[in-house]
């Protein structure tokens, strides 16, 4: 069995001995590896979410573990979102990422939306909207902040408006739409795996 790095992971059976691939169980190994990731995508694109008015506490865990395997910057939470310090839920699914990335709460969309855009983030909703691209279209921008709107309703209208783009994923089933964190996830590294 040979890994090779050059430009993508390559797995190279030996036909002699008939060995399969095997999962790596040292930290040695998985730094490794991640090491070369981190050198392969250093000039990646900056990633934030914004989770506009989340209702389930385990959702929010799994974008603070979301935010720890693609590197992003930070997660902003607004009006009723779960926090931390008050959902055990999130640390259960974050397995412990709640701690490491930041995050900042915000009680009003309309406020988180103007702060971010004043930092140079350019938002870009997650949403089956007019004129919405497909993702694997998109050309995202160098400080992108995916928006997510609440589990049943969708981004509002008012958080919309703040919005440079609408990005949507196609669906081959009868649903309309993945989880909120299967659908962060496809695009969140579709963004930093990008390199345009």
């Amino acid at each position: 069995m040979k890994f090779s790095w050059a430009g993508r992971l390559e797995i190279v059976a030996d036909k002699e001995s008939g060995k399969s691939p095997k999962t790596i169980l040292s930290k040695t190994g998985v730094r490794d590896i991640q090491r070369e990731i981190r050198k392969k995508y250093e000039g990646r694109r900056e990633l934030c979410f914004l989770l506009q008015d989340w209702d389930d506490g385990y959702n929010v865990g799994g974008m603070f573990r979301l935010a720890d395997g693609c590197s992003a910057s930070e997660l902003i939470l607004t009006g009723k979102t779960p926090q931390p310090e008050a959902s055990p839920l999130i640390g259960v699914t974050s397995m412990g990422q709640h701690r490491r990335i930041k995050w900042r709460h915000f009680a009003r969309h309309d406020e988180a939306c103007q702060k971010l855009i004043d930092e140079g983030w350019t938002l870009i909703a997650l949403e089956i909207a007019e004129g919405a691209v497909e993702f694997t279209e998109f050309d995202f921008p160098l400080r992108t902040c995916i928006v997510i709107g609440n589990e049943g309703g969708g981004i509002y209208g008012g958080v919309m408006k703040f919005c440079a783009a609408a990005i949507y994923i196609p669906m081959f089933g009868k649903g309309r739409s993945l989880n909120v964190v299967s659908s962060a996830s496809v695009v969140g590294y579709a963004v930093v795996l990008d390199n345009r």
